[in-house]
């Protein structure tokens, strides 16, 4: 009896009591699985999200030490003696920035830049979208500061949080995990879950900030690229970019290997790997590992809710950023640009082009704006490295 006490002592069911939380973080995990299977909310991502967050809070199970990972350094000695569980191992990945920059390396490889080429304003249109990633640092950086640390954030939190801005999940994984490892569970939950409802979140802002007029704009179609110039750019910009903003060669780097991978034409095979195998593979790590860190400590406080909050305020200023860019540069050209085009400056690919052209045909059927609307969209995803980048080297690392 004393042995059958001793056994059911050690079970989850019994240390449940020691750790109640952990049933609202199942609870969690549970909705993000709803969001998932039944919404088609980014599937991908927030289903290994939701099981590495029930994994993590399971009680007794050990399978994540944030211990291991605290002070912005590994205590490798646990993993000498055997001590570390599952997904400790698997977190190494998202530790060491290896997971997000595979990923990127897969979206490169998916990636057509052609419409940012043949259209190189749509470049500035990108660019300005990433002004939800610096409005956010400032605001939530400048309320930390003026109530002298009773709200917001401190700078490298408040870094970590504007990448959510940016619409581009790897990138706020990345930059959360180099300068507020605490955050990250939160900051990838919001960053996927808003990027899912871009759909709801833009067009009331799009209209908003757009006349009917401007909505209908035609515009012509892009000029072909050739292949010669599909396979300089990659190149070109791996130097360039990486010259600007060395903390952003990683994210960049990756992405425009892959591209390159599939430009090239010699490559094929690769190019399909990382395409699907490699990249379904690490998209299950870096989800399950990423969930890992959502333990219910970390999860469970205001700090959670003011993210959530925050994330709206950032993708709000990204989308109105290019839309009003692009209505700035109509008053100095002649062929003009539909504003519509540049809410997709948010690296939402290729989402955030298909809600422009989405909007731009309800004001006029015969208006084809995908094409255009994949310039600014394309260069959201170069633009929100670059912003990491740029955070990274401000902040210190």
């Amino acid at each position: 009896m004393g042995s059958l006490i001793d056994f059911l002592k050690q079970t989850g069911f019994y240390l449940i009591k020691e750790n109640p939380l952990c049933l609202v973080m199942f609870a969690i995990g549970a909705v993000l699985l709803y969001l998932g299977i039944k919404k088609k909310f980014e599937p991908l991502l927030l289903i290994p999200i939701a099981i590495g967050m029930i994994l993590t809070n399971l009680p007794g199970a050990g399978l994540f030490h944030a211990e291991i990972f605290g002070g912005g350094h590994i205590d490798w000695s646990v993993f000498a003696a055997g001590n570390a569980g599952l997904l400790d191992y698997l977190y190494i990945g998202v530790k060491l920035g290896i997971y997000p920059c595979i990923v990127f390396m897969g979206v490169g490889a998916m990636t057509d830049f052609s419409p940012m080429i043949a259209n190189p304003r749509s470049m500035l249109l990108g660019a300005a979208a990433q002004l939800g990633i610096f409005v956010t640092y400032a605001a939530a950086n400048g309320l930390y500061k003026i109530t002298e640390g009773a709200f917001g954030f401190t700078a490298p939190q408040s870094g970590a949080i504007a990448a959510i801005g940016g619409a581009d999940g790897p990138t706020a994984i990345y930059t959360a995990t180099k300068l507020s490892p605490e955050l990250l569970g939160p900051i990838a939950i919001a960053a996927y879950c808003y990027m899912a409802l871009v759909p709801f979140i833009q067009p009331p802002i799009m209209k908003m900030l757009t006349t009917k007029k401007e909505r209908a704009i035609e515009m012509k179609q892009p000029r072909p690229v050739s292949k010669t110039m599909r396979i300089i750019f990659p190149v070109a910009m791996i130097i360039v970019v990486s010259l600007l903003v060395p903390t952003a060669a990683p994210l960049v780097g990756c992405l425009m290997f892959g591209n390159l991978l599939r430009e090239c034409g010699a490559t094929e095979r690769l190019s399909k790997t990382v395409q699907n195998e490699l990249m379904n593979i690490v998209t299950i790590l870096l989800g399950v590992s990423v969930g890992a860190t959502a333990t219910a400590e970390n999860f469970l406080n205001y700090n959670t809710l003011l993210i959530l909050a925050i994330g709206i305020v950032a993708f709000s200023f990204g989308t109105a950023g290019g839309v009003l860019l692009a209505k700035f540069m109509n008053l100095f050209t002649k062929n003009k640009i539909n504003p519509l085009i540049g809410s997709a400056g948010v690296s939402a690919v290729p989402m955030a082009a298909r809600v422009s052209q989405k909007v731009g045909q309800e004001e006029n059927p015969g208006n084809f704006l995908l094409m255009h609307a994949m310039g600014p969209n394309v260069t959201g995803v170069i633009g929100s490295a670059i912003a990491a980048g740029v955070l990274l080297t401000l902040l210190g690392h």
